[in-house]
């Protein structure tokens, strides 16, 4: 017999494309048939796979057992489950390489036979509960389409959409984002709050800037959830102007100097600001886009604005609230139109003190990101929160990793905001470098899937201090989920889980009928809570299609953002991003 399996396949593959708008009898016919198919052929050469370019091709197909899941039709009699090492004697075949389902001809009896080192029997028991469903509800009513049979129990369905989704936490929903360096202000005015290139700015100091500057935005007209743009250099200038727009009761739109004039025609045109703040580089970004709109000079010698007041604005006479915009950002949808994801001061808030670290010492922290990428307001909101100092870099310097280790270590960073590709950059060169950074306390990276590469478990090795925290989340929600990685980084796995929700969001896995899918099983995310972006600027029906009624929140009102990510949870209740369609 062995030499047989030599030669020929002891299984054959199964392949079905079930419609799921067809009722139970339809599927189980056409299941039939394939059954009948694959019985009459039986098997296939082995050599076939080493004959075909195209199945040559694929790599599992190497394997004398390709086929992840089998199906195994057997006389014996079936009664409980297994796991597919612990028989090797057995004397029924096993089809799949991690799991078999094998069904008793003599009364219909089944168990699963599964590999234990990669399913646990809490997901064969959910997998049998599952089925147990389907066969009770297809005895009911065997005429209903399949893809509308329920599958879980109403146990499992309270679990998913309640018992995963606690994260109720109270914050200050009511403050604007700049409250809190305000509050800074008040309690450490002295002390510093940015620098730059030798130019730094206290507290005190870098509010009243920012005060006389938001006054003067306030006089030309500026009023809560206007659009306000800036493009800027990295600099302290462009640090007063964000201040000052969202001071004014504005919503800062950012511009990059350096993006094609095409694009920043596009998002002008779009967004229809009435000013734009820029210095020398933006002057010059936008002499060539053709849009007409005040320019705001922030690099003036004698700005019109030095000798208005140095108190904050009132917010209640503006008539700003939580509920206004923070900032307009604009992202690329796959058809190339710029998309301005409007986001609300209460859901920014929600994510600064959302954060374990709230509270934490105050962490230098590093500028590392433009405007135009979201994760820029953490890089500021959670320093100034905390009475950290914010340390901008050169455009020169971010570019050159070689440059940027030198600064982190130069400048003591604690605190470092990197994507995933950057940061992979990072702990390469430092390989190359060996610099050490013993002041490095806190590295979030996010944008794209973390992978932990030998060099990066090394980076974290020779400094343990240094904690690697792993976030998810679309432009529409800013963060969604966080994971810590443990302090060991020999135990972190390869690919690392997004985390669970962070406080007041809520995560679904839902199918292509907008109904969860099973504990375990993939599922397109949406997503609910305080972190939901409002929509997009002048864009109704584009929010329409996105940002949608969330009927699971007893919550009036409740929306929630639908991403088009595929995602699972993990047995231990983590979030696995399976396939990114969204970008940060």
């Amino acid at each position: 017999m062995r030499a047989v399996e030599v030669l020929v396949a002891p299984v054959v593959p199964m392949q079905m494309t079930i419609d799921l708008g067809r009722d139970f009898a339809g599927v189980r016919r056409a299941v039939a048939a394939e059954c009948a198919d694959l019985k009459e052929n039986d098997s296939f050469p082995r050599d076939l796979i080493a004959r075909s370019p195209t199945l040559r091709g694929k790599e599992a197909l190497q394997s004398r057992r390709p086929w992840p899941i089998g199906v195994t039709v057997t006389t014996n009699s079936c009664s409980a489950a297994g796991d597919l090492p612990s028989s090797p004697n057995s004397e029924t075949a096993l089809s799949g390489d991690s799991l078999t389902f094998e069904v008793s001809a003599l009364h219909g009896s089944f168990r699963w036979r599964f590999d234990a080192s990669r399913l646990a029997p809490k997901q064969i028991d959910c997998m049998t509960q599952h089925l147990q469903n389907l066969l009770c509800a297809v005895i009911a009513d065997a005429q209903q389409p399949v893809g509308r049979i329920e599958l879980l129990s109403s146990e499992e369905r309270a679990y998913l959409l309640e018992e995963l989704n606690r994260t109720a936490a109270p914050y200050p929903s009511e403050r604007c984002v700049h409250e809190l360096f305000e509050a800074q202000v008040r309690q450490a005015p002295d002390a510093m709050a940015v620098t730059y290139a030798g130019e730094h700015l206290s507290y005190g100091d870098l509010n009243a800037h920012a005060n006389r500057l938001a006054h003067h935005l306030i006089a030309l007209g500026v009023k809560p959830d206007q659009p306000v743009a800036i493009c800027l250099q990295r600099s302290v200038a462009m640090v007063v102007g964000l201040l000052a727009i969202l001071k004014a009761g504005g919503a800062y739109l950012p511009l990059d100097p350096a993006y094609p004039p095409a694009r920043l025609r596009q998002v002008l045109e779009d967004a229809a600001p009435q000013l734009v703040l820029a210095d020398a580089a933006g002057h010059v970004a936008l002499g060539d886009v053709g849009v007409d709109l005040t320019v705001v000079d922030l690099a003036t010698a004698t700005p019109p604005w030095a000798n208005l007041p140095a108190s904050n604005p009132d917010a209640r006479a503006l008539g700003l609230t939580s509920r206004h915009l923070a900032y307009v950002i604009y992202t690329l949808e796959s058809s190339g139109t710029p998309k301005g994801v409007e986001m609300s001061h209460g859901s920014l808030m929600n994510l600064l003190w959302s954060s374990p670290e709230l509270g934490a010492p105050k962490r230098r922290t590093l500028q590392f990101t433009t405007l135009n990428f979201d994760v820029s307001f953490q890089e500021l909101f959670s320093c100034w929160r905390d009475g950290g100092l914010l340390v901008l870099v050169q455009e020169d310097t971010r570019a050159d990793f070689s440059a940027l280790l030198e600064f982190v270590w130069g400048e003591a960073i604690e605190r470092l905001f990197l994507p995933f590709v950057a940061l992979n950059h990072f702990v390469e060169v430092w390989g190359a470098k060996g610099v050490l950074l013993p002041s490095l306390r806190e590295i979030y990276t996010a944008g794209e899937q973390l992978r932990v590469t030998p060099m990066l478990r090394s980076f974290f090795e020779l400094h343990p201090r240094a904690r690697l925290i792993n976030q998810y989340g679309p432009t529409e929600t800013h963060v969604v989920t966080e994971h810590h990685l443990v302090a060991d980084p020999a135990c972190w796995p390869r690919l690392p889980p997004i985390g669970r929700p962070i406080a007041n969001t809520r995560v679904y896995l839902l199918d292509s009928h907008g109904e969860p899918v099973p504990f375990g099983a993939v599922g397109e995310l949406y997503i609910g809570g305080a972190g939901v972006a409002r929509g997009y600027l002048n864009r109704p029906q584009l929010t329409v299609e996105r940002v949608v009624a969330d009927p699971f929140s007893n919550e009036a009102g409740a929306r929630m953002y639908r991403t088009g990510d595929l995602v699972r949870y993990l047995p231990d209740g983590n979030l696995e991003l399976l396939a990114a369609t969204t970008t940060r």
